[in-house]
């Protein structure tokens, strides 16, 4: 499978989210999945990267043609493809993936996450969708989801569309055996 992880570029972080972020590339590469990213070469992103090489993995980097700072992008990807912009990237991004992980990140990873999801309600595509909830880092953001179905601003049947783990091993068994969910069951008719 071609899996894209979406996740932070700070090196900032714990070191808790880098450790866990190249345990879930070297997971990924030892299944023989292919690791689809934002090509950043710091936290999240490099680290998936870094674990994915450790074990020989194929990754393939997507990352705009403005970030073309030193020491800004992955250099050691089997593929690095270089769109004009960053809208270009998350539709290369959606188009060449099996599936999706959201791993601990900031505002450009929630944008990625919701996009993607808010796509899958919408019928654009029914893949895989999961959280990487390491340390309990989206806890805040699986209550506001839990809030805006009490306030009726979601469908309860939105949690039907992502799976959320603390476990990367737990996580790929999903996306390995993942069936697309029947979206006409769901009632998004009225959304």
């Amino acid at each position: 499978m071609n899996i894209c992880v979406y996740g932070a570029s700070s090196d900032l972080i714990d070191k808790s989210f880098i450790e866990a972020a190249e345990g879930l590339g070297r997971e990924l590469a030892k299944r023989g999945h292919t690791l689809i990213f934002g090509g950043g070469a710091g936290g999240v992103m490099g680290a998936s990267a870094r674990g994915v090489a450790s074990e020989n993995g194929k990754i393939i980097g997507i990352t705009p043609e403005f970030f073309n700072v030193d020491g800004m992008v992955y250099e050691s990807c089997s593929e690095l493809i270089r769109p004009a912009t960053m809208r270009e990237r998350k539709k290369m991004l959606e188009d060449m993936s099996d599936g999706f992980i959201m791993a601990p990140g900031g505002i450009g990873t929630f944008d990625e996450f919701f996009e993607i999801l808010t796509l899958k309600q919408l019928s654009r595509h029914t893949k895989a969708i999961a959280i990487y909830n390491v340390n309990n880092y989206f806890g805040d953001l699986l209550n506001l989801m839990k809030k805006a179905i009490e306030e009726n601003f979601v469908k309860e049947e939105c949690l039907e569309l992502y799976r959320v783990f603390d476990d990367a091993g737990e996580l790929l068994d999903y996306m390995e055996g993942y069936k697309p969910v029947d979206l006409d069951i769901l009632n998004f008719k009225n959304i």
